[in-house]
């Protein structure tokens, strides 16, 4: 089954086959064939038009969210590893063109590319379809775990989301910074910081570096969704 075959079932029948095909295109792939465009301007289209779709039925629900509440839902309903999550749901991965190289490695696996890849093909169906399409795929794939508000999707990965919150609002430098190592080597516990523009806003402990971080970007998400 072709990705034309694999729409139509949905009830979605494509103009533009060869715009939907490069929502599948990844970089790697393109490099290897010259003569074929990546996916990386569609993917910059599905991004918004994923952002409006998730912040019209978010701001829909009720009782009333508040702005941090929505942002916070909205973060956590987009985030890579939610992206992914519906990628291997509605199992597309397998339309996927990667290079040689990115496939030996597990490229078709990894939630950053599926995560793209995803913004792609929205962005495709979009210009291809208008919102229509993007409705029957989301209402299929987001929308239950929106209503259901379900652990599956809304995982904690605190640190990615604090990273496309500040990337959000135009700040770009997130660091980790350790403060305090302690406890004998078998049981440490560390201290790590959250930086964000050489301001400190987090603080978080853990058996290891990366729980600290994930504890310390918690910490400063928690308070800027407030």
């Amino acid at each position: 089954m072709n990705i034309k075959e694999w729409l139509s079932k949905k009830g979605i029948e494509v103009n533009d086959l060869a715009l939907i095909e490069q929502a599948f295109v990844h970089s790697s792939y393109a490099n290897e064939h010259k003569q074929v465009h990546d996916n990386e301007r569609l993917e910059f289209m599905g991004d918004a038009v994923l952002q409006l779709w998730s912040s019209i039925h978010i701001y829909a629900i009720t009782p009333a969210l508040s702005e941090g509440e929505m942002t916070k839902m909205r973060s956590q309903l987009v985030c890579e590893g939610a992206l992914a999550t519906y990628v291997r749901e509605l199992g597309i991965a397998k339309f996927l063109y990667l290079g040689s190289g990115e496939e030996k490695t597990g490229g078709r696996d990894k939630d950053a590319i599926l995560a793209d890849m995803f913004e792609a093909f929205l962005g495709a169906l979009f210009l291809d379809q208008g919102m229509e399409a993007v409705d029957i795929l989301l209402n299929e794939v987001l929308l239950p775990h929106l209503k259901g508000n379900d652990d599956l999707i809304l995982r904690k990965d605190y640190k990615t989301l604090l990273q496309e919150y500040v990337q959000a609002d135009n700040r770009r430098s997130v660091k980790y910074v350790l403060v305090e190592e302690s406890g004998p080597s078998n049981a440490p516990t560390f201290v790590m910081n959250v930086v964000v523009d050489d301001i400190v806003l987090g603080t978080g402990k853990g058996s290891s570096k990366k729980q600290a971080e994930q504890n310390a970007a918690k910490d400063a998400f928690d308070k800027m969704v407030r």
